[in-house]
């Protein structure tokens, strides 16, 4: 079945969004990979708000990537404006501003796509001056916290964005100390498989990030996505396969200690 908004414009008229630039704060590094070629609705975003904040989202458009990328380019749309309008007071109620934003963009996935559309999310914001990480997790996969006391998941505490008008998920707050890597993966990366292999799977991710030595959060991606590649003798996915990663420097090396004191 065709979404509504096909019905007014031709497959070559659907917008798709540019390309996610990487802003740089002093004390944040931040990567985003993928595998292979863009096959499906995963999209993420970053943008500076002010010299010490980052507020970004990544989201996985259910559908065809076509129609998918239409949604992501008027959440992309919204978000850079919104963003900056609602976090760069100079006293903020991040947690406020981060549900009042996630409502928004729940809004505008049903808009986009003329109906319901699933696609859960990560929503967050970053103080750098504080280390806080403000952050509304609607529906996607549990984040993972990497630092000096082991690996900690932030769970999803809502539904998908574009299911329910009126849906309200609260915000959540996690200090991110020095040294300490934020990693999100996609769901395609995790049901990632080979042939009638079992999929790859949370738990094994989980135990990638508690192992890895790495010094930057390219260097978590790459190995992340890495593993997953072993794992699936390179296959091509069957979905998109993405990695987000930020890490809190002052003390980069941490990091790497870490991995060596988990075992």
């Amino acid at each position: 079945m065709k979404l509504p908004f096909l019905n007014q414009t031709s497959e070559r008229e659907l917008r798709k969004p540019a390309p996610a630039s990487i802003p740089k704060l002093e004390s944040l590094q931040v990567a985003a990979q993928y595998k292979g070629a863009r096959m499906g609705g995963d999209f993420f975003e970053f943008i500076a708000v002010g010299p010490s904040r980052l507020v970004f989202v990544i989201m996985d458009i259910a559908g065809k990537r076509d129609e998918a990328m239409h949604i992501a380019a008027a959440v992309q749309e919204k978000f850079r404006k919104a963003a900056i309008e609602m976090f760069s007071a100079e006293e903020v109620n991040e947690a406020e501003a981060a549900s009042d934003l996630n409502i928004l963009l729940n809004r505008t996935v049903l808009e986009a796509a003329g109906g319901v559309r699933c696609a859960p999310a990560f929503l967050g914001s970053f103080d750098e001056n504080l280390g806080t990480l403000t952050y509304v997790n609607s529906g996607h996969t549990s984040a993972l916290v990497r630092e000096a006391g082991g690996t900690t998941e932030l769970k999803a505490t809502g539904v998908p964005l574009g299911l329910f008008s009126h849906a309200v998920t609260d915000a959540q707050l996690w200090v991110l100390q020095p040294g300490s890597t934020l990693l999100l993966a996609s769901k395609g990366l995790i049901e990632s498989k080979k042939a009638f292999q079992k999929e790859y799977g949370f738990k094994r991710l989980v135990s990638v990030v508690k192992e890895a030595q790495f010094a930057t959060p390219a260097e978590l991606c790459m190995q992340v996505l890495g593993d997953v590649e072993k794992y699936t003798h390179n296959a091509d996915p069957e979905n998109d396969v993405t990695t987000v990663a930020l890490m809190r420097t002052a003390a980069v090396q941490s990091a790497m200690a870490s991995a060596g004191s988990s075992r």
